[in-house]
């Protein structure tokens, strides 16, 4: 079940690589205190995903003049996100959760996906507030489709 504004984000743990080129934990709890976008995707590699991957790198000043950090996550390995990243120049830190258990707990996670893929994350996109909690909640069953960056923004300016 996708979470909703108000539910407490669920805490996780996971690995990037593309951030320092080593792999490095990062936590939920290395946000508080400031505001978190997260943005669950599919596949690397895929038309949307880097779409929107490059399109918020893009974009990324406004995200932090907003005060507001931002993360992709997922279920690819931190090799493959390291490589995609590189390939597209996305700075965007990438979250794996190859184990998919983050993307199950947003509610965030496809048990069929196409070409007979199981276990891949939905296109999703939470705010989560500096106090842990989800001010903005969008889980796509498209995974063409792309959040609403405007709608995520303008919570972000609530906030």
């Amino acid at each position: 079940m996708a979470l909703k504004v108000g539910d407490k984000a669920p805490s996780f743990r996971l690995f990037s690589k593309n951030m320092t080129g080593e792999p490095k934990e990062v936590s939920l709890d290395e946000f508080k205190g400031k505001n978190l976008v997260i943005l669950f995707f599919p596949l690397a590699y895929t038309g949307t995903c880097t779409e929107e991957m490059c399109t918020v790198t893009q974009g990324f000043n406004e995200y932090t003049n907003l005060n507001a950090n931002v993360v992709g996550i997922s279920v690819d390995s931190i090799f493959t996100q390291e490589a995609w990243a590189n390939s597209n120049g996305i700075k965007v830190p990438l979250l794996s959760d190859f184990n998919k258990e983050v993307s199950k707990a947003y509610g965030a996670y496809y048990e069929e996906f196409v070409l007979g893929m199981h276990g891949v994350a939905k296109r999703s996109a939470f705010v989560v507030d500096k106090d842990g909690i989800i001010r903005y909640a969008e889980v796509l069953e498209d995974a063409g489709q792309l959040p609403n960056f405007e709608k995520i923004k303008e919570t972000l300016k609530s906030l």
